[in-house]
């Protein structure tokens, strides 16, 4: 399952082997493909083009042509909506505000302090949680406003770590 977001508007999506549901209702169209950007829509006795014009993979934002009007389409996953869910969603937002703690656990490290700049990808600190270590990393560029946490404390799920 995944979600598709156009003009402010969520759909979920669902494919199966012989199907795709939409807001989980059978989309009742003969999908042909004509190349690998271009794809032939029947429903009825409508007949439609839709070719992708673009594809951010880092954004997942597919810009395409549906007939005459062009559309953006944002993507989210099952690992996007979970990560979402999870609240560790400012990666699609742009604006770093905060790192929250996916899971419960303790503080083993913390490689930042306040007024540090980051990149996205650069570790920030490392959560133990069920005897594993986790390694926790930012999901985007900015600076530390606050580190909210100390070393050898405990944490529950979506407390916030660490401010932008």
């Amino acid at each position: 399952m995944f979600s598709v977001i156009l003009q402010d508007s969520t759909h979920s999506v669902e494919k199966t082997a012989d199907s795709i549901h939409v807001n989980q209702n059978p989309i009742a169209w003969d999908l042909k493909w004509i190349d690998d950007r271009t794809l032939h829509l029947i429903r009825g006795h409508q007949s439609l083009e839709a070719e992708m014009l673009s594809f951010d993979r880092e954004t997942k934002t597919i810009q395409i042509r549906l007939g005459y009007k062009t559309a953006t389409l944002q993507l989210k996953d099952r690992f996007d909506l979970l990560l979402e869910q999870m609240g560790m969603n400012a990666v699609g937002s742009g604006l770093l505000k905060n790192i929250k703690a996916p899971m419960p656990g303790l503080i083993l490290d913390l490689k930042v302090k306040s007024g540090d700049a980051v990149k996205k990808g650069d570790v920030v600190l490392i959560l133990e949680a069920m005897k594993m270590e986790n390694i926790i990393k930012s999901p985007g560029d900015g600076v530390v406003k606050e580190v909210k946490v100390s070393l050898k404390q405990s944490v529950e799920k979506n407390q916030v770590l660490i401010q932008f």
